[in-house]
C-alpha cells in the first residue's frame, strides 16, 4: 500500500463513518476506491465491513440521547438484526456475488418507503399500537435487510430507517439513533465471523476505522441537528446518489 493509497483509504472511511450515521449506504464510498486499488471484490467487502464497525459503535454513541427509552425495541429488534447478519456473512462466504444484482432494486424501494413514511405512518396510526416494534412483519422484513446487510450492506441504513419510521411510532431522530444500534449489531456480528473465515486486511480494515470512527462522531453531530423534513431530504438524495452508482457501475 501506498501512503497515497493509505491516505485515500483513511478519507473514505472518513467520510462513511460519516454518512453512515446521518443516512446510510457510506459503503458506496469505500467499497468501489478498494476495488480501485486493486484488492478483490470478496476481500474488499469483508475488510470494509470489519473497518465500519468502529464507525458504528461511534455513531450509535453519538445518538445517545436519543436512545434513551428505546432499551425494549434496541434488545429485541437487536437479536433479529445479529441473526440477520450472521446470516448475511455465511451466505457471502458461499455464495459471493449471488445478492448483486437485486442491490438497485432494494434501494429503489427503500427511498420510495422513506419518501411515503409520513403517509404510510399516518394511513398505519390507526392499526398500530405502542409495542408495534413487536409485530412479525417488521421482524421478518429488518431480519432479511440484515441477511442483505451482513452479505453487503451498502444502502442497508436506508433501508432500515425506511422500515422503522414507517412500523414504530416516533420521530425520526430517535428512529435513527436507533438504525445506528441496529447496523452496528449487523456489522459487528458479520465482522467477527469475517475475522475467522474471510481473507481480513488489516491494513485496509484500520485504515477505514481510524476513519469511521472519527465520521461516526461527525456524522452524529451533524444528523442530530437536522430537522425531521431535513433528514428525510437527506437520506433520498444520498439514496438516489447511491442507486445512480450501482446502475451506472
Amino acid at each position: 500500500m501506498t501512503p497515497f493509497e493509505g491516505g485515500a483509504i483513511l478519507a473514505a472511511g472518513l467520510a462513511a463513518g460519516t454518512i453512515n450515521t446521518i443516512v446510510g449506504s457510506g459503503s458506496l464510498i469505500t467499497f468501489p476506491l478498494l476495488l480501485a486499488f486493486g484488492y478483490a471484490p470478496l476481500d474488499a467487502n469483508v475488510s470494509n465491513t470489519v473497518g465500519l464497525v468502529p464507525g458504528s459503535i461511534s455513531g450509535a454513541l453519538g445518538y445517545h440521547r436519543e436512545l434513551v427509552g428505546q432499551r425494549s425495541r434496541a434488545v429485541r429488534l437487536g437479536i433479529v438484526s445479529g441473526a440477520g447478519g450472521l446470516a448475511g456473512g455465511l451466505l457471502l462466504r458461499a455464495f459471493p456475488g449471488a445478492f448483486a444484482a437485486i442491490v438497485p432494486i432494494l434501494i429503489a424501494v427503500a427511498l420510495v418507503l422513506v419518501a411515503l413514511g409520513p403517509r404510510l405512518s399516518t394511513a398505519l396510526a390507526a392499526h398500530r399500537h405502542a409495542d408495534a416494534h413487536r409485530s412479525w412483519p417488521l421482524a421478518t422484513l429488518l431480519f432479511l435487510t440484515a441477511i442483505y446487510g451482513g452479505y453487503f450492506g451498502a444502502g442497508m441504513g436506508i433501508i432500515m430507517i425506511a422500515l422503522l419510521a414507517i412500523f414504530v411510532p416516533d420521530d425520526i431522530q430517535r428512529l435513527n439513533g436507533l438504525k445506528n444500534v441496529l447496523a452496528g449489531l449487523i456489522n459487528g456480528v458479520a465482522a467477527i465471523l469475517f475475522v475467522f473465515i474471510a481473507p481480513v486486511h488489516w491494513d485496509v480494515a484500520l485504515l477505514i476505522a481510524a476513519g469511521s470512527t472519527v465520521g461516526g462522531q461527525l456524522g452524529a453531530g451533524v444528523g442530530r441537528r437536522l430537522p425531521a423534513p431535513l433528514l428525510r431530504a437527506a437520506i433520498i438524495c444520498v439514496g438516489l446518489v447511491a442507486e445512480a452508482r450501482l446502475l451506472l457501475g
